[in-house]
């Protein structure tokens, strides 16, 4: 008889703030000792360089992460003028002398400015796009040729904050898939002086801000008093844009089973959500989605996330296991 596995201790996001030098993996796996269990995923990496927002979706709310692919993302980003970098940012061989540019405002905000809205990007040799099933920082690393093709990314704001010598600080709003290290590159390149990515933090990514982050020092300790759903977005306050409906028994066997199920769509409530300070202006890129909505029992528990198929007809499309 297949024995039944434990049910995760929480179900719901934590924010990370990441601290430099570690791997999204590294955070990922610290979290997973912390708390005791393994259901911890994220919701898109951090270089080792960056630090700030890490998502993480704990426990049932993993089956969540398909929703929240697309959503914007801000930084603030230093680029260093005067050297490129062969990984494009500092923790990278230095491709030559610094020459220690004098940096004209002016020149640097029309550069900004075309590197705004939609372009191809080429990504960096050392990321994690994949060649042939591989990494292509695998390949970088061992001096192998990396072919990598052009990306259509979108940069919404790309707005020159200050200049401190060869270093100049921007805030920058992109789209999902967006590198902030080939920003730079291609800044420098453009200048003729080289440039590389030397400090980056993630302010936002789509709701979730540097304001709701935890660092994994406190979480230790909110850990240790018990306290550590204080820090955690419990299932129900997530996906807040999308409508809900709060369902009879007889409809919340139908979800729980997987089965389509009829509404009128008065019962349906509108969804809002109240965009954090520091969060960006909108939650994605206005891509056109299917209509879904949150499926609540009658004890305002979360259930489930059903997609429209017809007129006033929804197929759950994420059925949760019942809370135990």
């Amino acid at each position: 008889m297949k024995r039944k596995s434990r049910p995760a201790p929480f179900d719901g996001a934590l924010v990370i703030d990441k601290p430099r030098g570690r791997t999204s993996h590294d955070v990922v796996d610290a979290v997973r000792r912390l708390l005791g269990f393994r259901q911890v995923g994220h919701l898109g990496t951090l270089d080792p360089l960056a630090t700030g927002v890490l998502v993480l979706l704990l426990g049932r709310a993993t089956r969540f992460a398909q929703f929240y692919a697309g959503r914007r993302k801000r930084y603030l980003s230093t680029f260093r003028f005067g050297f490129a970098t062969d990984t494009y940012d500092a923790d990278g061989e230095a491709l030559g002398p610094d020459t220690a540019p004098q940096l004209d405002r002016a020149v640097i905000e029309g550069l900004a400015a075309l590197l705004t809205g939609r372009f191809a990007q080429m990504p960096p040799s050392f990321s994690a796009k994949k060649i042939h099933g591989r990494p292509a920082h695998e390949l970088a690393r061992r001096h192998k040729p990396v072919e990598l093709k052009p990306v259509e990314v979108e940069v919404f704001e790309f707005r020159l904050l200050e200049i401190t010598g060869s270093q100049a600080r921007f805030s920058v709003e992109c789209a999902s898939g967006t590198y902030i290290r080939s920003l730079a590159q291609e800044m420098g390149a453009q200048l003729g002086c080289g440039a590389h990515l030397a400090e980056i933090i993630r302010t936002a990514v789509g709701e979730f801000t540097l304001d709701q982050a935890v660092r994994l020092e406190d979480l230790e300790r909110a850990v240790h008093a018990g306290n550590t759903g204080e820090w955690i977005v419990p299932l129900g306050r997530l996906l807040l844009e999308l409508p809900r409906v709060s369902v009879l028994p007889m409809v919340e066997h139908r979800v729980r089973h997987g089965s389509r199920f009829q509404l009128p769509l008065a019962q349906i409530q509108p969804g809002h959500m109240e965009m954090p300070q520091g969060a960006p202006a909108q939650l994605d890129a206005g891509e056109r989605k299917p209509q879904r909505l949150r499926v609540f029992n009658q004890q305002d528990q979360l259930i489930a996330i059903a997609e429209a198929v017809l007129p006033r007809t929804f197929q759950p499309v994420v059925v949760l296991e019942a809370e135990p």
